[in-house]
């Protein structure tokens, strides 16, 4: 390896650590702690956390992160979605314990809080996602129905995420709440892009080749 592949290695995974690090190490440092119970801190970061993951896997499935290859990457892309599924039950359960009340109109879409319905909306789509992940083996799903059932609900979870995130006024410092989520869009988006072009590409190749 060069020394510029290196250095971009470097870089691109410095770029990374910061933008998920850097809006937790903010919250971390915010005033709002001092009237949080240990249980709401927890609940609160847990949050924080999954937002982070949820930007590292269209990196993954992008083979937009150097080091891993397109099977590591996709290895890794599952190991993540499931703490990101757990980042989520310690999300919703510290909050259940501190306020239950909230929790059950935040369940049922009767909250009067705008973010509840966006990050509760959110939270079924990654349930399903990984559900489906477990039994996808044993339900049979192939590669082109599991990217078909995937993709909406991915797009489901983003926009859930980063809307849930946003209306939220709390521990998270507002500019890297801000980055964060506009990065976790830009991945997406770019992920998509990609993808799309790929197979489009695939499916002229494959014509070419059945002409002649």
């Amino acid at each position: 390896m060069t020394r510029w592949k290196l250095a971009r290695v470097i870089l691109i995974w410095a770029a990374l650590a910061l933008a998920v690090g850097v809006p937790i190490a903010l919250a971390a440092a915010s005033e709002q702690l001092a009237w949080r119970g240990p249980i709401y801190i927890l609940a609160g970061f847990a949050g924080i956390v999954a937002l982070g993951l949820v930007l590292v896997q269209p990196l993954l499935i992008g083979g937009y992160l150097p080091g891993l290859s397109a099977y590591r990457g996709r290895r890794v892309h599952h190991w993540i979605g499931g703490a990101l599924a757990l980042a989520i039950v310690i999300h919703v359960a510290g909050l259940w314990i501190t306020s239950p009340p909230d929790m059950i109109d935040a369940l049922s879409y009767t909250s009067p809080t705008p973010f509840s319905p966006f990050g509760v909306t959110a939270m079924w789509a990654i349930f399903i996602v990984a559900l489906l992940a477990l039994l996808r083996r044993r339900l049979g799903l192939r590669p082109r129905t599991w990217r078909f059932v995937h993709m909406p609900l991915a797009i489901v979870i983003v926009a859930g995420s980063v809307v849930h995130c946003l209306l939220i006024e709390g521990t998270m410092e507002t500019i890297s709440k801000a980055a964060l989520c506009a990065l976790v869009l830009a991945a997406t988006v770019k992920v998509m892009i990609d993808l799309q072009v790929w197979r489009k590409r695939r499916a002229l190749r494959g014509e070419s080749i059945a002409r002649q």
